[in-house]
């Protein structure tokens, strides 16, 4: 579905003023079409406007507001004029007129049926006054009127063109060819289309990759900005994901192939955006209405006031040109154009974001979020272990602790000894010398270090070996739903350390955001009551849910939505599935290179619970942005309608055809530039 289709902006044939905001999602012949659109319009406009300087010449309506009636007067001048207007009408108005007949065979009159109407009258009632009939010819209006029609649209489409900036960038991002090893170990030029998974491909420095991989040997920095919206580069090494189309840093790097084609990220990306700039816009059935009674609106005004001149006395002629004017500036133009283009450029904004919309609605429905439901696990905390606390006993201090627990859990590999050893490397940590390593099967672990006996052991150990502690804080952090480890040193408790899933940093800032627009914040998760609640203190959720098992997710989502609450689920994508369908709005989080999550109403890149702020902010200046050019469009035709007609005759202000056009263009301008102005949003 293309958005002009139910607004009845399309023409016939080739489908020359198929331009709105639909097209933007196409691929690249699709892009490559609009641009040749655009060039015909161009074409067709200064071809036109070189005829419409010798026709204005003839036009004997100029000719005596110039008082050169004699000297530009010759036998013949008005079957020349004919001839040049009977150009100017097949070849400049032929878009128009082609539109009339598709929007014919669809029943759907529309803006190309007004403008087509208008000319159609002004050309044949003009050729039926030079053969003859008594009147006076309106040759001049018709040519001026079809050259700012063309001028209205080519400007229009090079806006709605440039709407999708970001997304044609994407398309851009891909190489062409790519350094493909061979048997020998060799590299070879090849066509990126003709690599295969499992092939191995060299990538300079400086150089973008050519499709998804796995790094096999190298370390280097990749610019992910356009791909994910993350600004800084993303150090990657040996074993980690490479995306296609990321800009290599300072290293080479060669990499295994694992995805070609549109299994890719980036051409997944690109669908994904297409789709939604495709999909239905509940604003858009508002506008599409809007503009299929002002058609009819037209169509009856334009009647009527030709027949209020003809009752009230006036000639033809003026009666004429004033049906002319209101058909040409009721055109619902800059209506059909309002949310098209405003669509286009809040997808491709979120798009060069991060943010994947699948489906419109739903990203409208954002705007009236009132409670949002977040996934713990990997969405507000990091999914991985990490130090919380240290508590320090016998006069050591936290640094000394930790660095005899780290040194020691180097020569394990528990997921509590890779939190601890982490955890000591981000604070500046150097551990001591290892020996005699020793595991202790569910208690612990033992060494030396530094020559001293360590050991880093379970509260049970301490039980089953009576050893007695004074502190109550290790037992305090317990109670929190915290993993806590003792250290002891020549089986002397000198510290314990506390380890829980880390918060990230960024969830404090989503949270407080998201509060501050008067969105209930919310948690689900499977863990203990004691882990939940020191999250949800934490962070200052409003409420949370602890203990849940995946099937019984989507039942809570059910429990918000019967408080009366429009609620928004944030997860992973894959068991948090039900829930996502379920809740008004489903997102899914951290996706990272595999975006084909079919759960989700909106994938975002990274795993960065800000971006969810991001979405409901985006959702309400889309929203806004759309009401804008909604009002701006009506309004403009409640106003110059009536002026079309005629009424303020009686005051000396009366619209030309050609005027009508250029007000009518201009509508449509303000619009177009008003919806790309949504792109401050980013800023």
């Amino acid at each position: 579905m293309t958005s002009h289709d139910h607004t009845g902006h399309t023409a016939a044939g080739q489908g020359q003023h198929d331009h709105h905001a639909g097209d933007q999602g196409h691929d690249h012949s699709g892009h490559g079409h609009h641009a040749g659109m655009i060039a015909d319009f161009r074409r067709r406009f200064w071809v036109s406007l070189a005829l419409t300087v010798p026709i204005l010449v003839l036009s004997p309506m100029i000719q005596a507001f110039l008082g050169l009636e004699r000297a530009l007067a010759f036998p013949g001048d008005a079957h020349v004029l004919l001839a040049l207007s009977t150009v100017v009408y097949f070849y400049g108005g032929w878009p128009f007129i082609s539109g009339l007949l598709s929007e014919l065979r669809q029943r759907q009159p529309g803006m190309m049926t007004l403008i087509a109407l208008a000319i159609s009258v002004a050309y044949f009632y003009s050729s039926a006054v030079v053969l003859g009939l008594a009147g006076k010819v309106f040759f001049w209006e018709l040519a001026t009127l079809i050259d700012v029609m063309l001028l209205g649209h080519w400007i229009e489409m090079k806006s709605v063109m440039g709407a999708s900036g970001a997304l044609e960038a994407l398309v851009r991002l891909m190489p062409t060819t790519a350094h493909r090893l061979n048997d020998q170990g060799e590299s070879e030029d090849v066509p990126v289309t003709e690599l295969n998974p499992g092939d191995r491909v060299v990538v300079k420095p400086g150089e973008k990759v050519p499709t998804d991989g796995m790094i096999v040997s190298g370390q280097t920095s990749l610019n992910e900005s356009m791909l994910t919206g993350e600004s800084r580069p993303v150090e990657k090494g040996e074993g980690e994901e490479a995306i296609g189309g990321a800009i290599n840093g300072e290293g080479a790097i060669t990499l295994e192939i694992r995805k070609t084609g549109n299994e890719t990220y980036l051409s997944q990306v690109i669908e994904m955006v297409r789709k939604a700039q495709e999909s239905r816009s509940r604003t858009q059935d508002l506008a599409n209405r809007a503009a299929q009674w002002l058609t009819y609106i037209a169509l009856s005004v334009g009647g009527l006031t030709l027949a209020a001149w003809l009752g009230l006395g006036r000639e033809f002629n003026f009666a004429l040109e004033r049906m002319v004017t209101v058909m040409v500036i009721t055109c619902p133009h800059a209506l059909g154009l309002a949310v098209p283009l405003v669509v286009a450029v809040s997808t491709s904004l979120a798009a060069g974001s991060g943010l994947l919309i699948r489906d419109r609605a739903a990203f409208e429905r954002a705007r009236n979020l009132q409670a949002i439901v977040f996934d713990k696990t990997g969405t507000l905390t990091e999914g991985r272990f990490g130090v919380s606390d240290v508590v320090a006993l016998e006069g050591r201090s936290e640094e000394q602790v930790l660095q005899l627990a780290a040194a020691l859990e180097s020569q394990s590999s528990h997921p509590i000894a890779a939190g601890i050893v982490r955890s000591a490397q981000e604070r500046g940590i150097t551990p001591g010398q290892v020996s005699d390593f020793e595991n202790l099967p569910g208690k612990g672990a033992q060494a030396r270090v530094d020559g001293t006996l360590v050991r880093v052991v379970s509260p049970g150990y301490l039980r089953s070996e009576n050893i007695e502690l004074d502190d109550n804080r290790p037992g305090q952090l317990m109670e929190q739903g915290k993993t806590v480890v003792y250290v002891l040193e020549e089986n002397r408790p000198i510290g314990a350390v506390a380890l829980s899933d880390i918060v990230r940093e960024e969830s404090r800032d989503a949270i407080d955001r998201l509060k501050g627009m008067g969105i209930q914040c919310m948690m689900l998760t499977g863990d203990a009551e004691a882990v939940a609640r020191t999250v949800a203190d934490e962070l200052g959720l409003d409420d949370y849910f602890a203990e849940v098992l995946p099937d019984q997710k989507a039942e809570k989502i059910r429990e918000v939505k019967q408080r009366g609450l429009s609620v928004a689920m944030v997860g992973d994508g894959v068991n948090d599935a039900p829930a996502l369908v379920e809740s008004d709005l489903g997102v899914a989080i951290g996706a990272g290179t595999d975006v084909a999550i079919e759960s989700a109403d909106i994938v975002l890149v990274k795993s960065d619970p800000r971006n969810v702020a991001d979405i409901m902010a985006l959702s309400r200046a889309t929203y806004s942005k759309m009401i804008q050019n909604l009002w701006w469009a009506t309004g403009y035709n409640a106003f110059a309608i009536p002026l079309a007609a005629g009424v303020a005759y009686t005051a000396g202000v009366v619209l030309s055809p050609a005027l009508g056009a250029a007000l009518m263009s201009l509508s449509t301008v303000i619009v177009a530039i008003n919806a790309k102005l949504l792109g401050r949003y980013a800023q």
